[in-house]
């Protein structure tokens, strides 16, 4: 496993970290959960990402429980702020993620948290009040760094140009081969600032590892055939789009990659990119996509990849 330093912070994260959005405390059963989390410590995994809204505090109490017995400096710990834990317990406001800060570090069974995210931009409360209220958190001691997931480039710079205000050091957006949309403004802005980003859903819920064939049923049990995972995935299980990733599969055969190892790869070339965020369910899943750390394939192979996808996917 490589590490690349995360921004302007002091963490050296993992290329490949652990997720659990849909999964631990929710989707999957917790000895399949732990068995994964100790996989991940197994092959170098250093980072899990986590968020309050994941199972409504499910995934925090989990991993709480899970990583008590470890040295807490032996892992860099994420999780966010934002969409609903109550009727009224929503949102960016001070009151709010003092509120929800607490919370999350009584779930997880520690003092700090290694990095604090924004899950959404919060329009509905002034920029200033937000960074505020983060900058009192990473003071406090309650936090170590703070980010944000998804933001908009016009809030990003908004943010960076406030005075006296702790700096965001990560950026968590959707990206992979099937979604490129961060290249065009995101990524190149945080790179400028010392932002780095943490990618989630970089095997395109699934659709990147191969396993979904054009014209056939889903596999049982696959996130594709549930109602509670598979909200998601609907865009991306288009026949054309799954012949496009079939296509993939001798370039992957070429650099003696599996294609999901082939598509984290293809996220990691992105300098600015820190760490691509997987989801596991079993132990051989997290073993399979640690390897993608450290490759180092022939140029061409992804312009070919890229190409494929970009044909598939024009309207």
């Amino acid at each position: 496993m490589l590490y690349r330093r995360l921004g302007k912070s002091d963490l050296e994260v993992s290329e490949i970290s652990l997720g659990s959005w849909l999964t631990y405390g929710l989707g999957v059963e917790a000895d399949a959960a732990k068995a994964c989390l100790d996989a991940a410590f197994e092959v170098g995994i250093n980072f899990i990402d986590t968020a309050n809204v994941y199972g409504r505090g499910a995934a925090e109490t989990f991993l709480g429980e899970a990583l008590r017995d470890r040295p807490r400096d032996s892992y860099v710990l994420a999780t966010k702020v934002y969409f609903p834990m109550g009727p009224e317990d929503q949102g960016l406001s001070r009151a709010q993620i003092r509120k929800q800060l607490d919370a999350s570090l009584q779930r997880l069974r520690t003092d700090y948290v290694d990095l604090y995210q924004c899950h959404r931009y919060d329009g509905s409360v002034p920029l200033e009040e937000t960074m505020d209220a983060l900058s009192e958190a990473v003071r406090s001691g309650k936090v170590r760094y703070i980010g944000f997931s998804e933001w908009p480039a016009d809030a990003i710079r908004a943010a960076l140009d406030l005075p006296d205000v702790e700096r965001f050091v990560s950026s968590q957006p959707q990206y992979s081969l099937l979604w490129r949309r961060p290249e065009k403004e995101v990524i190149p802005l945080c790179a400028a600032k010392g932002i780095s980003q943490i990618v989630w859903s970089p095997l395109g819920q699934g659709v990147l590892t191969g396993k979904y064939l054009p014209d056939q049923p889903a596999p049982p049990g696959t996130r594709a055939t549930s109602d509670e995972m598979g909200g998601f995935i609907e865009r991306l299980m288009q026949p054309k789009v799954l012949r496009a990733v079939q296509r993939l599969q001798p370039l992957a055969a070429e650099a003696g990659l599996s294609l999901a190892q082939f598509s984290l790869a293809w996220v990691l070339r992105e300098p600015n990119v820190a760490s691509a965020i997987i989801g596991a369910s079993r132990p051989d899943q997290v073993r399979e996509n640690a390897a993608a750390s450290g490759a180092r394939l022939a140029p061409g192979l992804f312009t070919q990849a890229e190409a494929l996808i970009a044909e598939a996917l024009q309207d």
